[in-house]
């Protein structure tokens, strides 16, 4: 299939499938924002108002690590869930399967853009003015989709091979909620070398780390580190696509009888 009827196909099912979503609901489209909105507000009473976390910018802290981690959590749980859950379509036409996770993640994308407006605005309304250094969140959010694409093209192949992989998938965002700052700032730690330790074996801590230097402190990300972490994403996404593409059959066969 040429490229760019790839990416129209793509991006058709990913409109179609926000317009169902939107359709099943009584607010539509309003929950792109509400959902995220109830998400940190939960959370902004636990770790703020019943915890004391006695920071007076903890709700625009929250939202820079909470929005982007929803953002990751959401798009990988239901993209590596995609090729079972699109068995009727696999046995009747011969596509690539890499077709149905991107399209889930396409859709994250739109919800994603609608959030990260939110976000700015929140931002604006607590005092933080935009510079010139928040041209940085360009390669941060390319990095960011980098990650999502490789890790959902990953649990996708994973999830074919053995269903109960989605529930360690799901298993592993708790864990990686609780480890990546969302709710503490991994600068805290106190040992700069547990702090660079943690940065460097989890890319998603380092993503949420980028997005608050950025927003909130207007300090440029690591860039090495970043390059570092997009190179890794994009590598593991080529072979996956290529894995999957040279596995097509393979692949439907074991969605069709799992």
């Amino acid at each position: 299939m040429p490229l760019l009827q790839y990416l129209t196909l793509m991006d058709t099912m990913a409109r179609m499938n926000l317009r169902a979503d939107a359709s099943r609901y009584y607010f539509g489209y309003i929950w792109w924002i509400l959902e995220p909105l109830l998400y940190v507000a939960v959370f902004y009473v636990v770790f703020n108002v019943i915890l004391d976390s006695r920071r007076l910018d903890f709700l625009v802290f929250l939202m820079c690590g909470k929005l982007a981690f929803i953002w990751f959590s959401k798009s990988v749980n239901q993209a590596s869930n995609s090729i079972l859950s699109n068995k009727s379509l696999i046995g009747k036409l011969n596509i690539s399967k890499t077709l149905f996770p991107l399209a889930v993640i396409q859709e994250g994308l739109y919800k994603q853009a609608t959030v990260f407006l939110l976000l700015f605005a929140v931002l604006l309304a607590y005092g933080y003015m935009p510079s010139a250094n928040w041209f940085a969140l360009v390669p941060i959010i390319g990095v960011n989709y980098l990650m999502i694409v490789a890790c959902s093209l990953v649990g996708a192949c994973l999830v074919c091979m053995m269903r109960d992989i989605s529930m360690v998938i799901g298993l592993a965002m708790i864990f990686l909620m609780f480890t990546s700052g969302i709710f503490w700032d991994v600068r805290d730690l106190g040992d700069p070398d547990k702090t660079a330790l943690l940065l460097a074996v989890n890319p998603l801590a380092f993503i949420i780390d980028a997005y608050r230097q950025v927003l909130m402190y207007n300090q440029l990300p690591d860039w090495p580190h970043l390059a570092a972490v997009g190179a890794g994403s994009a590598a593991i996404c080529l072979f996956m696509a290529n894995l999957m593409q040279r596995g097509s059959q393979f692949l439907a066969r074991r969605a069709l009888t799992s």
